[in-house]
């Protein structure tokens, strides 16, 4: 087989471009372990609250996702990752990524923690692609927020879903789609 001008040109971008964006074992294990200190934290502050105590205890898995970004500008996106513990240990990473059409302004961070209460449940979220539709209402100044909604996890599932840890500066009124997929990490 001969290699023309275009075709090494074309291989050897390539070899480039993954060379460059290959991890190494090393940035693997430094980027889970920094994973896991944000979770921890989080589950910390999540277990100051009145009432999450009992939540864990009455679940049987908890999704926790720490450091969620979200940014918008009429149209709106936020991303994070976390993990899901069944008991104390973890047994598996997620991202959540969600977009968002309507009234988004501003930037913020917060925690999330999604507590499934039946087997059923937990099941039917670790085989699912884990789409959630919804819409709601956020305001979020400083460290102080305040939000409600509706969403169909809520309504179709035995899901609790407690959002704790909120700053930055957003006023959100959207409807919004969320996707929770499992990661290597």
């Amino acid at each position: 087989m001969s290699l023309t001008r275009r075709g090494f040109i074309v291989a050897g971008g390539g070899a480039t471009l993954a060379a460059c964006t290959s991890r190494t074992p090393e940035d693997a294990a430094e980027r889970r372990a920094a994973l896991n200190a944000e979770i921890e934290e989080a589950r910390r502050e999540m277990l100051q609250i009145r009432g999450a105590s009992e939540l864990v205890a009455a679940s049987q898995g908890v999704l926790i996702m720490p450091n969620i970004r979200q940014v918008g500008f009429f149209a709106g996106g936020a991303y994070g990752e976390g993990a899901l513990f069944i008991g104390p240990a973890i047994v598996e990473y997620y991202s959540l990524s969600l977009a968002s059409v309507g009234f988004t302004f501003g930037a913020a961070a917060y925690n999330q923690a999604l507590f499934f209460s039946t087997s059923q449940a937990l099941q039917d979220f670790r085989l699912a692609d884990g789409w959630q539709l919804g819409a709601g209402v956020q305001v979020v100044g400083g460290e102080d927020g305040v939000s409600a909604g509706v969403n169909t996890t809520r309504m179709n599932r035995p899901i609790q879903e407690l959002v704790f840890g909120q700053r930055g500066l957003i006023a959100d009124a959207s409807f919004a789609g969320a996707k929770y997929n499992r990661i290597v990490r």
